[in-house]
């Protein structure tokens, strides 16, 4: 019975899907890092409520590949999950996972986490910080996966984890404070650093071969050299764009860059053909990068780029300098 049982539920998924969707709306098939997929190879899907109408704002809702909610909110664009206002997460059993709230792509106010079995995990508050695009986090509460709480109005002991690291230490008002102890993962490293109030002061990691190194700030981001302003014109100048009439569209591509500072195992995500997705790689590939630096080490990150080609024909030809660089098909070599 149960072979004959999963089959029907995997005939039944797609009437499922496709009854929450009218007809002003769409549905958006999305892979694992949530770069659009097909129908026969997704993870998850969203609809966007009332795609074909002109708003203000768009609800948007995303679901497990089992129909199960994930995501729900609201964004100021269709194409693109810019989010804005309250966002609440789903966890597959159907338990609350995170509830949040954007202002201008931004975390702003409270935000509330529990664990998958429903015990609440902490409550946290985005303060403003001056330097950076993204707000400062301040804890002002949290449970242990045993549902003891263990920091009370910003105060006690936390940790804090990702797949890619722990780390533990005191936190006072609700920020950082004195000396935290954390393991990097791949590359296992030990580090020892310092805070007051909130603020990073120094740190030294220790690798696996025992050789300790200091460090003055926590990381930076993979970039181009010299920054995106420059890469932006290295590919108006070097893509050569095919002499395609009517030749429209987006390649995203993904790469890893790696420690020396060259991009490696380039995909195209999503492609137009007329051998334009390759020469997008090729621009890619011929470019200098500053790999991330992570406490002190350069490590790998993965970068995914996005390149728009537009026909000289087309009524809109403005050039934009943002990270969806445009390129012009102007019959001639950028």
């Amino acid at each position: 019975m149960k072979p004959i049982l999963f089959a029907l539920l995997f005939l039944l998924l797609p009437k499922m899907i496709f009854s929450q969707v009218s007809r002003n709306d769409k549905m958006i098939y999305l892979d694992s890092t949530w770069n659009e997929a097909t129908k026969h190879d997704y993870k998850y899907y969203r609809i966007v409520k009332d795609y074909y109408s002109n708003l203000d704002l768009y609800e948007f809702k995303e679901f497990y590949k089992s129909g199960a909610k994930r995501t729900e909110g609201f964004s100021k664009n269709k194409d693109n999950f810019v989010k804005e206002g309250e966002l609440t997460l789903y966890f597959e059993n159907g338990n609350k996972h995170k509830v949040c709230h954007y202002s201008n792509k931004v975390l702003v106010g409270k935000e509330f986490e529990w664990y998958e079995n429903g015990n609440p995990k902490k409550e946290i508050e985005y303060t403003p910080n001056e330097k950076e695009q993204q707000n400062k986090i301040k804890i002002i509460q949290y449970w242990s996966k045993d549902n003891v709480q263990i920091v009370i109005n910003g105060n006690g002991d936390y940790e804090e984890s990702s797949s890619k690291f722990y780390g533990i230490g005191k936190l006072k008002n609700g920020y950082k404070n004195g000396v935290w102890e954390g393991w990097q993962i791949n590359p296992e490293n030990k580090y020892t650093e310092s805070y007051g109030d909130g603020k990073f002061i120094s740190g030294i990691i220790t690798d696996e071969n025992n050789i300790k190194t200091s460090y003055n700030s926590l990381g930076t981001k993979a970039e181009p050299n010299g920054g995106m302003a420059i890469f932006y014109k290295y590919i108006s100048k070097n893509f050569k764009v095919p002499e395609v009439e009517g030749l429209n569209g987006k390649i995203i591509s993904t790469f890893i860059i790696d420690t020396d500072g060259k991009a490696v195992n380039p995909k195209i995500l999503r492609g137009i053909g007329y051998g334009v997705d390759e020469e997008a790689l090729r621009v890619i590939m011929s470019y200098k990068w500053v790999p991330e630096l992570k406490r002190g080490q350069k490590i790998k990150s993965e970068f995914t780029l996005p390149i728009f080609i537009q026909s000289a024909g087309s009524s809109n030809t403005k050039k934009t300098p943002n990270p969806s660089e445009m390129i012009k098909n102007t019959n001639r070599n950028w």
